[in-house]
């Protein structure tokens, strides 16, 4: 059985000036490695013709396949040409649809019939033809057991989003507001803490702060690895980096790792040295390697969580953007950030702040690793219940993952 025969294209067409940012996707908002979608960034700058999907749908950036750029749309909206969208047809189950959609086989089937070198793009007419399991019976239960993955996964990236803006609000209300508690527990500049103005940060400061070099609170690592060294490590590269987010949970296969690596440790901080305004800065959840087109970055571990804001902060971005050198790939050296000017405050508030934060990115860094191997847990099973060696059966005791019970054959 063919693909064809159980889904088909969405050729339903919508105006762009019809939808909000939120109902559009691109390509590039949809995330590599299956990973779903972010927001676009913006929509078309001129009124033009979207494909339209509805929830349920299956999205699948067409341009380079071997991205596995996927996502199940939960809600109705219209997306470029470039996102091939999928429809079950009646009778199979969407949910089953996607899982299907998301084998690895799926994808390197898709590459082989890509046309174009630089961007290759998926062939339509051969993606269609790609071989499916006769599940007819299974196909909701084996979708449900991979939506309910899905699901987790998105609840655990939502706490992490949660968290995440937990630790910028302190940090904002203390460092940048100066609304840290004072000696009686109130808000310091509220309740007319005394400000002085400094001449090199252009602005007031509370009383007895100073400026410092970014170097103060952050150094930077340079341990390289041979190739031949590689194996063991997971690798990750400047490409699978997220933007704006605090940690992450995606690798790239070590084979990919074929020069310039350095190791990073866990808790060192990678910050992505090519166009430094895509905003990728994340704490490390384990020891890796990476590609010299990031700068690993160390603090001390009771500092940890003030010396990632100062990196994360929008000030810093925009410095490192205006200090980076070059034009198509603009490039940042530690040279340069070295010397960004932070603030050091009194009465160890740094120290304060960090002991709050780092808890934090504790349960940040194990939500990323229970995302990482919930990951490899779906892609390990999805092959074995395409091809019936496994099975799965909703179960009333919740003995195992997601309250469903595996059988294996």
């Amino acid at each position: 059985m063919k693909l064809k025969d159980i889904a088909e294209y969405v050729s339903e067409k919508i105006s762009s000036d019809s939808i909000d940012l939120d109902c559009y996707v691109t390509t590039d908002s949809l995330l590599q490695n299956k990973a779903g979608r972010e927001l676009a960034t913006n929509l078309p700058p001129q009124v033009c013709t979207l494909t339209r999907f509805h929830k349920g749908d299956i999205l699948i950036g067409n341009i380079r396949p071997y991205l596995k750029k996927i996502w199940m749309a939960d809600i109705d909206g219209g997306c470029n040409a470039d996102v091939l969208v999928i429809r079950a047809k009646n009778g199979h189950s969407p949910n089953f649809l996607y899982a299907l959609l998301l084998q690895d086989t799926f994808y390197q089937y898709a590459m082989k019939g890509a046309k174009g070198s630089k961007m290759p793009r998926g062939d339509k007419d051969q993606i269609m033809r790609y071989e499916v399991p006769t599940l007819s019976s299974t196909e909701e239960s084996i979708g449900k057991f991979i939506v309910d993955i899905r699901d987790k996964i998105a609840l655990n990236r939502e706490i992490n989003r949660n968290l995440e803006a937990m630790a910028r609000q302190l940090y904002d209300y203390w460092f940048v507001q100066f609304d840290f508690p004072d000696e009686n527990g109130k808000p310091y500049k509220s309740s007319g803490g005394k400000m002085v103005w400094n001449e090199r940060l252009k602005r007031e400061i509370p009383d007895g702060w100073k400026d410092v070099d970014l170097k103060e609170y952050l150094k930077c690592i340079s341990e390289r690895i041979q190739v031949s060294e590689r194996d063991g490590y997971i690798y990750t590269p400047i490409e699978v980096l997220p933007r704006k987010q605090m940690s992450f949970s995606d690798y790239a296969p070590i084979e990919e790792a074929t020069s310039g690596l350095c190791k990073y440790r866990e808790s060192d901080i990678l910050l992505s040295n090519r166009r430094v305004y895509f905003h990728k800065v994340c704490i490390a959840p384990s020891d890796g390697i990476t590609r010299d087109t990031v700068i690993v970055l160390r603090s001390q571990a009771d500092l940890l969580g003030y010396s990632f804001q100062l990196v994360f902060s929008d000030h810093f971005i925009s410095y490192a953007t205006q200090h980076s050198y070059g034009s198509e790939q603009p490039v940042l050296s530690w040279e340069a950030a070295k010397k960004y000017k932070v603030l050091k405050p009194s009465l160890n508030l740094d120290y304060k702040y960090s002991s709050i934060s780092n808890n934090i990115i504790s349960q940040i860094i194990s939500n990323e690793r229970e995302i990482r191997e919930m990951v490899k847990y779906r892609d390990e099973l999805l092959p074995l219940l395409m091809n019936g060696q496994v099975s799965v059966m909703p179960t009333a005791v919740n003995c195992d993952l997601f309250g469903y019970q595996q059988k294996f054959y």
